[in-house]
């Protein structure tokens, strides 16, 4: 019987015929790619060193800081005071539970009239009479760094003088012939202003820099009132000493503590409190103190 088919496709049959004759040459096979793995760097190649942005911009941000802001690397604080007599006068360094000696470079004639400590370049600022001749001392290289006279500063007596970290600014007090005064000068010697101490009747004795208030702290000609000012000069505070200390003065920011030679035992180093509370004794005699953190990184 027959069965119709429905829907159905037809498909020819397909009958393989023979390749044709070429002469053309097979084609080359295409070459292998290049296989990557995480493994280590061949020891024939050196190895590639890479650096990650934000670790690398964070590096940059801190050297900046570093010499934009001065140095931000402080060590132990130390105790520096100018004791002796004559050319045998010598900066004694006490801090770390140590005593060094660093020469003061002074000859039997030199009449010194001020004292300061430069933590970020290591160095000691001397002032010398008349009053207008500095000389600065490396303190690791135990070596005159160099002399220079201040154009500007009188020349008619010394005072006490005190610096600014940040910027190595000194400011220096006006001799006693004239108003209670202050010259801001560069660490190079230049003069850069002056202002009248407001809250004075008689020249000051004694000076200091509070890093953390940016002001300045003069001891004035008692021996006992500390009266504090901006940088203008403007009187913004003051506190009495339990004790007469000078003619100089010197100030931990970070402890806020007061050192100054005591007038009435002159081998004894006073320390005093925001108060004007008398503490312990601190290590050092001599007219002359400053007090500084040693930096870990020197800035020129």
């Amino acid at each position: 019987m027959l069965v119709p088919l429905i829907n159905a496709t037809f498909t020819p049959p397909v009958t393989s015929r023979p390749a044709p004759d070429s002469t053309r040459k097979p084609a080359a096979p295409a070459p292998a790619l290049p296989t990557f793995s995480s493994g280590p760097v061949p020891s024939d190649r050196p190895p590639l060193v890479t650096s990650s942005p934000p670790a690398a911009l964070a590096f940059l941000l801190l050297v900046a800081a570093l010499f934009a802001g001065g140095c931000a690397t402080p060590g132990p604080l130390h105790v520096y005071s100018l004791e002796g007599r004559g050319a045998d006068r010598v900066v004694r360094d006490h801090g770390n539970g140590t005593t060094a000696t660093v020469p003061g470079f002074l000859a039997a004639d030199d009449t010194v009239t001020g004292f300061a400590y430069d933590p970020f370049t290591d160095h000691f600022f001397l002032r010398l009479a008349p009053g207008n001749a500095i000389r600065v001392v490396d303190r690791p290289a135990r070596a005159i760094k160099r002399e220079f006279a201040v154009d500007g500063l009188p020349a008619s007596g010394g005072g006490d003088l005190a610096l600014r970290p940040r910027d190595g600014h000194l400011f220096f007090l006006a001799p006693a012939g004239e108003p209670p005064a202050v010259y801001a000068v560069t660490r190079y010697g230049k003069l850069l202003r002056r202002f009248d101490l407001a809250g004075h009747t008689a020249p000051p004795i004694g000076i200091a820099f509070d890093v953390a208030r940016d002001q300045l702290l003069v001891l004035a000609a008692d021996g006992r009132r500390v009266v504090r000012h901006d940088l203008q000069g403007a009187r913004l505070g003051e506190l009495t000493l339990a004790a007469p200390a000078g003619p100089a003065l010197a100030f931990d920011s970070d402890t806020r503590v007061f050192y100054a030679p005591l007038r009435a035992d002159p081998s004894a180093l006073g320390t005093f409190d925001e108060t004007g509370r008398a503490l312990r004794p601190a290590p050092g005699t001599g007219a002359f103190v400053d007090v500084g953190q040693r930096s870990l990184i020197r800035v020129f």
